[in-house]
């Protein structure tokens, strides 16, 4: 595949991109740049080296380590010495990070400005909706890309790498692109730079406050993206108190607003939810799609008004979502072995957010015989948000009638410390509901071990992921396929 650089001076970038006003160049200002990097392992001879100031390190240190690569000129927001970078150009700017994501846009030819292009945020929901995006315009014979959880280590990747697997997918005859967009990638301006069509709120909760603090800056991070220097158009869920919130911002914006379009389960008609699928009338049709879980419904439909805005007809709506089927580790059923039908089923979600496991939980609920049991098994995360951890116990144990707390990726964290921090949420009065175990494995195992006929064992938290992060090693570990190795087991 060949992915189309745009090679262009230093000077031509200052007047480009900045006229001048924000930026200067040291240095030989005809340098010539294609590509831009933040990483010093990835310069090639006509790399633009971005130092970037993180938490723990400045890219202003590696510098020298980049220009001995290669690198052909430095991004930087003060001159570095002579002495430590040679003769190199350096175009220096009031915030590399801020500037960054236009300049990789510019290199890289604006590639999402020659796609449509949808870019979706929440707390939860992302990546369900944007493969069923995905899925419609697969269904209108359009080819498209997608940025999200499920391609990578991050949700939404750094500028460079982003702007680069947006050209990829132009390369590739996509005519469309599909980003989740979180709210690490809008505080770290990770999307700047980026032309969306649409720009889509599903719902907003708790999470993410070991980077924003509090909720209102987090929320804050997340209305960041519905602003028309990024998109026309905004698609906003209404049934959540801050989507209300959000389209009330943007209404009664003085300056030049976005389109606003906003959505509701409250509107629909006919409304049906198994374990494995939903429908639902529509505009005179019935949607169909092949995953469970009420909280679907809502992630669906923000992909039906959202594709109806962009144009694509209801023929392709519906015949794209009727298609889709498993998304991996969002309310995906584990199915018993060829056979053999255990009685009770078993569900792997992703809800790794307070918000997501009640709803989970609710729609496990609402699916089950008004006799037949929930229990839940999850855990929290190590080194990430510690204060949604109570609220994530309290949950599951109001809604479960049984809950098994375990291991998560404890990262470098005491699995038990983790644990005593989500049972601390749990009221004494759902205390008998709930028992402990920090070996996933066997937590899962127990799970299966009380089943009966007729129950859903939800298994919580890690969803698509293969591995599991214990700090000093990092292990493979699929909850689907542990899940299924037990109910194996029980079949002999």
């Amino acid at each position: 595949m060949t992915v189309p650089h745009t090679v262009g001076s230093l000077a031509a970038v200052l007047v480009d991109m900045f006229g001048g006003a924000i930026a200067e160049v040291h240095g030989d200002g005809s340098t010539q740049i294609s590509t831009v990097t933040h990483d010093s392992r990835a310069v090639d001879s006509g790399s633009l080296f971005a130092c970037l100031r993180g938490e723990r390190v400045d890219g202003h240190d590696f510098a020298a380590a980049a220009v001995e690569a290669g690198a052909a000129a430095l991004l930087v927001d003060r001159r570095l010495e002579a002495a430590i970078v040679g003769g190199v150009a350096q175009l220096i700017v009031d915030d590399t990070r801020l500037r960054l994501g236009p300049i990789a846009a510019s290199l890289m030819g604006d590639p999402s400005g020659r796609m449509t292009t949808v870019g979706i945020t929440g707390t939860n929901g992302k990546t369900t909706t944007s493969l069923m995006l995905e899925a419609i315009f697969l269904a209108h014979g359009q080819r498209v890309g997608v940025i999200g959880t499920l391609n990578g280590p991050r949700t939404t990747p750094e500028a460079p790498e982003l702007q680069q697997r947006l050209a990829e997918f132009l390369a590739d005859d996509c005519s469309a692109a599909v980003l989740e967009v979180s709210s690490h990638a809008l505080t770290l301006h990770r999307v700047d730079g980026t032309h969306f069509d649409a720009v889509v709120f599903t719902n907003f909760g708790h999470d993410h406050l070991d980077l924003h603090g509090t909720p209102e800056d987090y929320f804050r991070a997340k209305a960041s993206l519905f602003d028309v220097r990024f998109a026309p158009l905004a698609v906003i869920n209404i049934d959540d108190t801050h989507g209300r919130l959000l389209t009330d911002v943007i209404v009664g914006n003085d300056g030049p607003s976005m389109r606003v379009v906003t959505y509701s389960v409250t509107e629909l008609v006919d409304v049906e939810v198994t374990p494995t699928s939903l429908s639902y009338e529509w505009s005179g049709r019935r949607i169909h799609v092949g995953i469970g879980g009420a909280f679907n419904v809502s992630n669906s439909l923000a992909a039906v008004v959202t594709a109806t805005e962009l144009g694509i007809p209801l023929d392709a709506i519906v015949s794209g979502l009727a298609r889709l089927n498993a998304i991996p580790g969002r309310f995906e059923t584990v199915a018993w072995p060829a056979g053999v039908d255990g009685g009770f089923s078993v569900i792997v979600d992703y809800a790794h957010t307070p918000d997501g496991l009640t709803e989970v939980i609710a729609a496990a609920r609402a699916v089950v015989d008004g006799s037949a049991s929930v229990i839940v098994v999850f855990g929290c995360g190590g080194d990430r948000d510690r204060g949604k951890r109570a609220e994530m116990g309290a949950a599951a144990a109001a809604g479960a009638d049984r809950v098994i707390v375990t291991s998560d990726n404890p990262r470098s964290e005491q699995p038990m410390q983790i644990i005593d921090d989500v049972v601390a949420g749990v009221p004494s009065n759902y205390r008998d509901r709930v028992t402990l175990n920090p070996d996933r494995h066997t937590a899962i195992g127990d799970a299966l071990d009380v089943a009966q006929s007729g129950d859903i064992v939800v298994i919580a938290g890690k969803g698509h992921e293969k591995t599991q992060d214990l700090g000093d090693t990092v292990v493979e570990f699929d909850d689907r396929a542990v899940a299924l190795s037990f109910m194996e087991s029980s079949s002999r």
